[in-house]
């Protein structure tokens, strides 16, 4: 995805690269992912070998768009699953975390994934929106859609992760 494309999914100029344990557990999750939005922080690197992006979080939801491209086309010609399922898992990892407290972190258990019908390059922006279902003191459970424009679904998926206490917390 060129650099124009990012900075359309972001409304800004995005940056890329790992932030240190200590400093993203050193506040809550949802402010440490708003972060990630204003460019404070940079994107992670599987967001631009991917082509999505983090663009909304609040506590318990999360929300990225992306778009398919002939990268990530398996032998038949259609976006390949993992595609969808790492858009999907990536909404539903940063719901959970938007729900983390400082010094918390997590790590997914378990992800499930539906396929509803195949994406295409010309599918066009999709857009994945997930909320978390259950969060407690050591587990927390969250679903998601993987939707077009229109509203269509592409894909569905939940997830079941572990919440910890990190070593920086």
């Amino acid at each position: 995805m060129s650099a124009k494309v990012m900075e359309q999914l972001a409304g800004r100029p995005v940056a890329f690269g790992c932030v240190d344990l200590k400093t993203a557990t050193s506040m809550p999750g949802v402010e440490f992912l708003r972060g990630m939005m204003s460019g404070t922080f940079p994107a992670p690197p599987i967001a631009e070998v991917l082509d999505f992006l983090l663009v909304e979080a609040d506590v318990g939801r999360a929300v990225f768009e992306g778009v398919p491209s002939d990268r990530f086309l398996n032998p038949l010609g259609t976006v390949h699953g993992g595609w969808m399922s790492t858009i999907l898992d990536s909404a539903l990892g940063c719901a959970v975390h938007s729900t983390l407290k400082a010094g918390q972190g997590f790590t997914t258990v378990d992800l499930a994934v539906s396929f509803v019908r195949a994406v295409h390059q010309s599918t066009g922006k999709l857009r994945c929106e997930a909320k978390v279902i259950h969060a407690g003191g050591r587990i927390a459970t969250a679903e998601g859609r993987l939707v077009d424009a229109n509203g269509k679904l592409y894909a569905h998926g939940t997830t079941t992760c572990l919440v910890m206490t990190t070593p920086a917390g």
